[in-house]
C-alpha cells in the first residue's frame, strides 16, 4: 500500500523463516559454548595441546620436523630422477613414433623444399611450364607428396578417399595428430630441464666448496662450479 511504501518491502513468511533458524542456530551454538566453559576440567591434558598455538585467535597445528638424514635425501633425489627420466624416455619413444607415422610432410613451421630447374637460354625459361615438365596435372603441382604423373592416373585406378567430405575429415584428423604431436615434443622438453634441475639439487647435496655461475631459469637449471677435489 501507498502509505506502508516508506517501510520498504514487507517481509513474506519464507524470510522470517530463514532469520529465525539462523537466530536459533547461534543461540543454540552459544548455549553449547557456555555449558562447555562450566563445565571444563582445568586440571585437563592431551597431548595435542603440546603442538598446538594460537595465533589471531585460531588454534594452528605445528607440523613435525622430518628428519631426514643425508644420504636418505640422495636417495629419494635419485629415485625421483630416475621417474622423471623414465617417464621423458617413454615420452620421446611415442614422439618418435608418431614422427615416423606422420612422416612431417605438411607440418607447419617446415622449412619448405625447394626444386631447381636448369636452362640453357632464357626462351627456355620464359617457355618453362611446372606441370608438364613434371608431367602431371596443374591442381596436384603444389603437392609435396602423392604427385602421380598423367600415365600413373591412366593406367592404375585412384586409391583411398576422393570424397571432397572424406577429404576435409582426413586433414582434420591429420591435423589434430600434428597437434597432438607438438604437445608431446613440448612435455617431453619440460621433462628434461625437470630431469635436469632435480640432478642439479642433488648435485648441491655434496659438500665440496661451490659458487654459482649462472641463476635457474624456467627452461634452464642453475649452473654451479664446483671446486676441483683430488680423489684419494
Amino acid at each position: 500500500p501507498r502509505f506502508r511504501r516508506q517501510l520498504g518491502l514487507l517481509e513474506k513468511k519464507e524470510d522470517y523463516k530463514r532469520r529465525a533458524n539462523d537466530y536459533h542456530k547461534k543461540q543454540n551454538v552459544l548455549r553449547a559454548l557456555r555449558k562447555k566453559a562450566l563445565e571444563k576440567n582445568p586440571d585437563e591434558f592431551y597431548f595435542k595441546m603440546t603442538r598446538v598455538q594460537l595465533q589471531d585467535g585460531v588454534h594452528v597445528i605445528k607440523q613435525p620436523k622430518e628428519e631426514v638424514t643425508q644420504e636418505q635425501l640422495k636417495v629419494m633425489r635419485t629415485l625421483d630422477l630416475k621417474y622423471v627420466e623414465m617417464k621423458r624416455v617413454a615420452e620421446a619413444k611415442k614422439i618418435e613414433r608418431m614422427k615416423s607415422e606422420l612422416h612431417l610432410l605438411d607440418a607447419q613451421g617446415k622449412q619448405s623444399n625447394k626444386h631447381v630447374f636448369f636452362f640453357d637460354t632464357k626462351k627456355e625459361v620464359q617457355e618453362f611450364d611446372v606441370a608438364t615438365h613434371l608431367n602431371t596435372f596443374p591442381e596436384l603441382v603444389d603437392r609435396v607428396y602423392n604427385r602421380p604423373t598423367i600415365e600413373t592416373l591412366q593406367k592404375e585406378t585412384v586409391k583411398g578417399a576422393t570424397q571432397p567430405a572424406h577429404l576435409k575429415k582426413l586433414a582434420q584428423q591429420r591435423k589434430h595428430q600434428y597437434s597432438l604431436l607438438k604437445q608431446r615434443i613440448e612435455r617431453e622438453k619440460k621433462m628434461f630441464v625437470i630431469t635436469q634441475k632435480i640432478q642439479a639439487r642433488k648435485d648441491l647435496l655434496d659438500k665440496t666448496y661451490k659458487v654459482k655461475v649462472k641463476k635457474e631459469t624456467v627452461n634452464s637449471p642453475a649452473v654451479y662450479k664446483f671446486k676441483f677435489q683430488r680423489k684419494r
